[in-house]
């Protein structure tokens, strides 16, 4: 009889390195075949911030890089199944909800969230266009009703999040990300970070607000390229900044900065859209950087920095 394997003691983990560990972040998502956006952007965005990914699949797009032409919802049991496996074993420090397709999953993640609401939530809202109209409007309602009132940080585009929570408006000028917050505050959020705010001479302004202030504003000047994907990518960085202990408003800072730089090295590998890099920091600087052997007490990549440096881009 085969005796059993015993461990070697070296493979025994260090409490110091235990303890230095990246922080746990939760993100629930649909999977994307193209790589565009879905659970393959939050995994790279987040594990680029320093986080270790809990990836909760909520459904399938099926899709490439120019449009979605459908997707297949999981069913809310598999949902909470997955995820409540991952939260009895690990300690999440922050929750990420993409899209997840059904309102029996926004129910069934609402739930979660309410046991685990010492963890920040990031709640992003895509643009939906692309759905039915009465699928959009069972999903919204459900989101409204059942997740907002839980949700630390809502963060999407500004005429997405405009036609949402302000489909009534009747103001002579577009709604500010004030009117936006406020309307998000009325329902239990108390951040809102409205994004691609026209402004003047090609930029776009990116605001974090509470239904009383403006924490912060940046402009960015406009890519003259669609891109797909970067909504996931922004809330995805924002969720990991936030679960390893930045505040607020420097994880908005970091994260619109780590944005910025993966649309600057964005790429096109088919016939669509643009996808941003969201690996970048990970290219080496020039030639010779490549070819500098390492030294074998180096460490392993470490979080990178992602200030904008002098000659940096800022779009």
């Amino acid at each position: 009889m085969p005796q059993a394997l015993t461990p070697p003691a070296d493979l025994t983990p260090d409490l110091d390195t235990v303890d230095s560990a990246p922080a746990c972040v939760m993100s629930f998502n649909a999977s994307d075949p193209s790589g565009a956006g879905g659970l393959s952007a939050d995994i790279l965005a987040m594990a680029s911030a320093g986080g270790h990914v809990l990836a909760i699949v909520t459904g399938a797009y099926s899709r490439d890089t120019a449009e979605i032409l459908d997707h297949f919802a999981f069913d809310d049991d598999a949902v909470s199944a997955q995820a409540r496996a991952a939260l009895e074993d690990m300690p999440v420090s922050a929750i990420k909800v993409g899209f997840v397709g059904s309102p029996e999953n926004v129910s069934a993640i609402a739930e979660i969230a309410s046991d685990y609401a010492e963890a920040p939530l990031v709640a992003y809202m895509p643009n939906l266009s692309w759905w039915e109209e009465d699928q959009i409007d069972s999903y919204l309602d459900a989101f409204r009703e059942l997740l907002l009132p839980q949700t630390t940080l809502l963060t999407g585009n500004h005429s997405t999040l405009w036609r949402w929570l302000l489909p009534d408006w009747s103001g002579d000028k577009s709604p500010s990300a004030r009117d936006i917050a406020k309307a998000a505050g009325e329902l239990g959020v108390p951040y809102t970070l409205v994004t691609g705010i026209p402004a003047a001479e090609q930029f776009i302004e990116n605001v974090l607000a509470t239904p009383q202030s403006v924490l912060y504003s940046e402009k960015f000047e406009h890519f003259d390229a669609v891109f797909a994907g970067a909504g996931d990518t922004l809330s995805a960085a924002l969720a990991a900044l936030l679960a390893n202990g930045h505040d607020l408003q420097s994880a908005t800072t970091e994260a619109l900065t780590y944005l910025d730089q993966s649309l600057n090295a964005g790429f096109q590998p088919g016939m669509g859209h643009l996808i941003p890099d969201r690996m970048f920091w990970a290219q080496a600087d020039d030639a010779d950087d490549a070819d500098e052997p390492s030294s074998p007490s180096d460490p392993m990549i470490s979080t990178p920095s992602f200030d904008v440096p002098p000659n940096g881009t800022k779009h």
